[in-house]
């Protein structure tokens, strides 16, 4: 008996008040993606990133219940300061595939801001991977707000 591959789709677009080389930074440097990665409330205690094609992605995202979440994976591609492409597991204990998933970002100049267009799709065949996809567009939402707030000049 084959096991059902659950699937979602999130599509997000974005207007930053901030150049596009800040935005682009903000996503391929551990220093700003552990500031602002993950939903509503959750860290980044761990955050190593090597930003060029092939170049490895591993993030620990912690829940306010204190529950990490690792996500590793590879950048397939990179083309500064336009778009990046990034293949990824969100892993289970021992390394267990919970969820696969591609983000696609592209990053645009707009009357001295950037809008940024996310494309992301996931699927896993699991229970847990069902209730990951179902909270996706909620979190991924929350995780762009939180890039919004990390873009925002401290006052």
């Amino acid at each position: 008996m084959s096991q059902v591959k659950n699937e979602r789709t999130v599509d997000i677009t974005r207007v930053f008040d901030a150049p596009r080389s800040r935005v682009f930074a903000a996503w391929t440097s551990a220093e700003h993606l552990a500031h602002w990665f993950g939903p509503k409330h959750f860290t980044v205690p761990s955050c190593e990133i090597d930003p060029r094609p092939g170049g490895a992605f591993r993030v620990c995202m912690r829940s306010p219940a204190g529950h990490d979440f690792w996500v590793r994976g590879i950048f397939r591609e990179l083309v500064v300061p336009e778009r990046l492409v990034i293949a990824c597991t969100a892993e289970g204990e021992r390394g267990f595939a919970r969820l696969e998933e591609v983000i696609d970002v592209k990053f645009a100049e707009q009357d001295g801001k950037t809008r940024v267009t996310l494309h992301i799709t996931a699927a896993g065949a699991t229970a847990e991977a069902a209730a990951m996809l179902e909270g996706m567009p909620k979190s991924w939402a929350q995780t762009v707000d939180r890039l919004n707030l990390h873009l925002v000049p401290k006052s």
